[in-house]
């Protein structure tokens, strides 16, 4: 069996102790390869040299809407040089989050968009992180498209993920999934196509219900898959294959 993680933090301090040791673990599990998503400018170097260092490892680069304080002109400037120059398989982690306090909805929207002007250019699919702002990303993506991606962690609704869908998206499911309590993922993930599908662990957060409390890995990416399973009536090894063949696809993986 092989899984691909779709969006998981290895380049974050809280893998430092025992990256290698997780790496492994994730293989000993299936987990073949991991796209590794950028959130500000400051962890680009050390993303890519991680990922130059583990062919299993797939870099993403982009600024996260959460970190807008942190992000200058200068960056989106640099961003697109280290599109360029580095070719990552995704920009991203980008997107708009209207859930976070305090967070400037005009600023982040003019982010959004050089960052999908930059992915628009390169021909790159991007990682969209999307809190209660759905409609405006959908909105936002019809006037600067681009060559599909994900939305991470999704959790709109069923006439959402359709325009989604339709723009070449594929949507990602991870831990929230395997709570019993998640009755609306839980429903989402067992109504969509299941060519829609991506699985995701967003480690180290977002962990699964069996290390609640722990720091989330791609280790644990197995348990999303049995979740999804279990509210699909699916056998793991079909979904295991399905998953993986829309991931390959949507960041073309094996280009």
């Amino acid at each position: 069996m092989e899984l691909v993680d779709t969006h998981c933090h290895l380049d974050l301090e809280a893998f430092n102790p025992d990256r290698s040791e997780v790496l492994a673990r994730a293989r000993a599990r299936g987990v073949r390869r991991m796209l590794v998503p950028a959130v500000d400018a400051a962890h680009w170097d050390g993303l890519l040299q991680l990922c130059r260092m583990d062919e299993a490892l797939y870099p993403a680069l982009g600024l996260h809407p959460v970190f807008l304080g942190e992000h200058t002109a200068a960056d989106v400037l640099a961003l697109e040089g280290a599109v360029e120059e580095h070719r990552p398989v995704a920009v991203g982690e980008i997107g708009l989050d209207y859930l976070v306090p305090g967070l400037d909805r005009a600023q982040q929207q003019a982010l959004f968009e050089a960052q999908l002007e930059t992915a628009r250019a390169a021909g790159l699919p991007v990682i969209l992180h999307v809190r209660k702002a759905h409609d405006q990303t959908i909105s936002t993506l019809k006037r600067i498209p681009v060559s599909g991606g994900t939305v991470h962690a999704f959790n709109g609704s069923l006439q959402q993920a359709q325009r989604y869908l339709d723009m070449g998206f594929r949507l990602g499911f991870g831990g929230t999934l395997t709570y019993p309590r998640s009755t609306r993922i839980r429903k989402l993930a067992a109504a969509l196509p299941l060519d829609a599908i991506v699985l995701e662990t967003d480690a180290p957060d977002m962990v699964v219900a069996a290390h609640q409390g722990e720091r989330n890995s791609p280790e644990y990416l197995p348990d999303c898959l049995q979740a999804l399973a279990e509210v699909r009536d699916a056998a793991p090894d079909e979904l295991a294959l399905q998953t993986t063949r829309n991931a390959r696809d949507v960041f073309a993986l094996d280009a």
